[in-house]
């Protein structure tokens, strides 16, 4: 059945919203449910998909650049640069003895030695899109295993440019003959030149991130359309992959380090909204494509080659990446999860083992079972993963875990309640500066880019971002928070907020700038109890201060405003458990100001026999006289 590419791409989603809920019902992985579509309505089993599935694929490579993207923004550039042995030490050791190994597997199989070679670096490499969303799936991006993958993934990234320079030399390959698509800038260098590939990208994303990117979306935010932050948050990571590949780097490696490079700036969360729906989006479309490439019909012409091939590499592999994990300290249940998850081929492997074949190193048919095998070992994999985690993982976990366990979360401070403070204003920003000066970090999100710039520049963490929108919120890490401090201006805007987190994140405790008695009852009716409203104290400090210039002692003027208060405090309480809300509503100001004035004569007969809890903290040293 031929079909257009917008029909392809209507179908692979349709397929997405239909097995992943299934998948996930089962206890499976989401990317199981995406291949298992994806074989489904491919063209050897429904045979929906027309011949432009392969150009969905290369389109959809855009969520793996995507995820890296983000994953970049969580890493900020000194995080980065610490990790910087684990990158070379993980990755290195990896790459040469998965190619070593799998080299001597395909020779002991009677390949030729220049094939051999070829597939052992195209099959040394994983999967990013796979392994980073089973990271994200299971909470384990900051584990042991889950550092080590990454860091390794993140040399595997580097390693293409180098495997992109050897297949030629191979192949004894010259480049004025040849008519492939792979035309770098790169290539134009000379050879003592291309070395240093790596360090002139990272040198103009540094260069592009602090002269380009952040006054770029500072120039946009200013213009308050959130669609125009959209398409410049997309705009920024294809413009950054595009230019990575011209010089010869990945366009995810790219990516990957543009997002380090903006982890630091105001605009990380909204960046991170930004992007990641289209992330998750184009990533479902990149893993049913894998499933409906699948040629069933090249496995059927010789299973035994293409799952003898399957089950080789993912021996080898299995065996390097646990060897790996132990000597680098990990325990057993980490080292497995280490290997497991980095096992299959990876989704590069499609683009160099069709460049090995330009090159005449594979024949068409080698190609076609090399692209098989790859796309089964990204099938396998999630598969693996779980009978790991439900079978061989809790034999070496102990029951009772010490403090040393490599299960435990790297860097995380349980003793620091994760707080978000939405707006930093004149009201947020006392909030805030109260909270710095005693060491308690938050996270401060607000919407003035002018402000957000300013107070970075004084050592606060505060990030642009509009907080009424949820992707924003999850960025800033409302899933963790247990405070939500609302300080913004605008009432409407804090009482959304709060119904939505109230909504969405019921553990989460709020507390709310309040402008006057009506929004007091609504948060207090809707049951938020944590509410400031900002003209009280500041008008009951004045009302205190014109009580001491008519000539009442500072001390009997204070110590009035304070009972003042508790009774305001007390009527609104009362008031907001009212019935019908109308009638609260309608009150007039003159009802208002007789139900207060009749609230404090009631309570005026007993004053002088309280004992008023706190009393002396109210006491001034300019007072002249103290209470006996």
């Amino acid at each position: 059945m031929e079909s257009s590419l917008a029909m392809n791409t209507l179908l692979f989603l349709g397929v997405a919203i239909i097995m992943v809920p299934l998948a996930r019902k089962f206890g499976l992985s989401s990317v199981i449910g995406y291949i298992l579509g994806g074989i489904i309505i491919g063209p050897y089993v429904l045979r929906l998909t027309g011949k432009d599935v392969n150009d969905i694929m290369h389109a959809s490579e855009f969520g793996v650049i995507m995820l890296l993207f983000l994953v970049g923004l969580e890493l900020e550039p000194r995080k980065f640069w610490e990790m910087r042995k684990k990158i070379v030490g993980l990755g290195l050791t990896q790459m040469l003895l998965s190619i070593s190994l799998l080299f001597l597997v395909f020779i002991s199989a009677g390949w030729r030695i220049d094939k051999a070679i070829a597939i052992a670096m195209c099959f040394a490499l994983s999967s990013t899109a796979i392994v980073l969303q089973t990271l994200q799936e299971k909470n384990n991006f900051k584990t042991m295993a889950g550092e080590a993958s990454f860091s390794t993934l993140l040399f595997q990234d580097i390693a293409v440019i180098p495997i992109l320079a050897i297949l030629p030399i191979i192949a004894n390959y010259k480049s004025s003959h040849h008519n492939n698509e792979i035309q770098i800038i790169i290539q134009k260098l000379p050879e003592w030149l291309q070395a240093g590939t790596v360090i002139l990208g990272v040198a103009i994303l540094i260069l592009l991130g602090r002269y380009v990117f952040v006054p770029f979306l500072r120039y946009v935010s200013k213009s308050g359309m959130t669609e125009l932050l959209t398409a410049s948050s997309l705009f920024l990571v294809i413009g950054v992959s595009e230019l990575m590949a011209a010089i010869g780097l990945s366009p995810a490696l790219g990516a990957f380090l543009a997002g380090v490079m903006l982890a630091n700036s105001e605009f990380r969360h909204e960046l991170e909204a930004q992007i990641n729906p289209f992330k998750g989006l184009l990533l479902a479309v990149f893993f049913v494509s894998v499933g409906s490439t699948i040629n069933f019909n090249i496995i059927q012409q010789d299973p035994l080659f293409i799952f003898s091939t399957v089950f080789a590499v993912l021996a080898v592999k299995l065996v390097v990446l646990y060897a790996i994990g132990k000597f680098f300290k990990m325990d057993t249940s980490q080292s497995l999860f280490y290997a497991f998850a980095l096992s299959q081929v990876g989704e590069f492997a499609f683009v160099l083992i069709n460049y090995a074949s330009d090159l005449y190193l594979l024949t068409p048919e080698l190609n076609a079972q090399m692209m098989a095998v790859t796309a089964i070992t990204m099938c396998i994999t999630p598969i693996l993963l779980i009978i790991n985690d439900k079978f061989i993982t809790p034999k070496f976990i102990k029951e009772i875990p010490d403090a040393e366990n490599d299960f435990n979360i790297l860097d995380n401070d349980v003793s620091q309640k994760k707080i978000i403070i939405v707006g930093f204003g004149h009201f947020g920003s006392t909030v805030g500066r109260l909270l710095k000066a005693n060491k308690i970090q938050a996270t401060v999100l607000d919407r003035d880019s002018d402000r957000v710039k300013l107070l970075r520049s004084h050592g606060f963490k505060v990030y642009y971002g509009d907080a009424t929108r949820i992707p924003i919120l999850r960025a800033a890490g409302i899933e963790d928070a247990e405070l939500l401090v609302l300080c913004l201006d605008d009432r409407d805007d804090n009482k959304f907020i709060a119904d939505l987190v109230r909504e969405h994140y019921p553990k989460v405790k709020i507390f709310v700038r309040a402008k006057n008695r009506i929004d007091a009852y609504n948060y207090l009716n809707n049951g938020i109890e944590n509410i400031y409203r900002e003209t009280l104290g500041t008008a009951v400090d004045m009302a205190i201060d014109v009580l001491h210039e008519t000539g009442m002692r500072k001390y009997a003027a204070r110590r009035l405003g304070q009972r003042f208060m508790a009774i305001d405090k007390a009527s609104i309480r009362r008031l907001s458990k009212a019935k019908e809300d109308d009638e609260i509503l309608s009150f007039t100001t003159k009802e208002f100001l007789q139900r207060e004035e009749e609230l404090l004569a009631y309570d005026n007969l007993n004053f002088d026999n309280r004992d008023w809890e706190g009393s002396s903290s109210v006491d001034d040293d300019n007072d002249e006289e103290t209470p006996n």
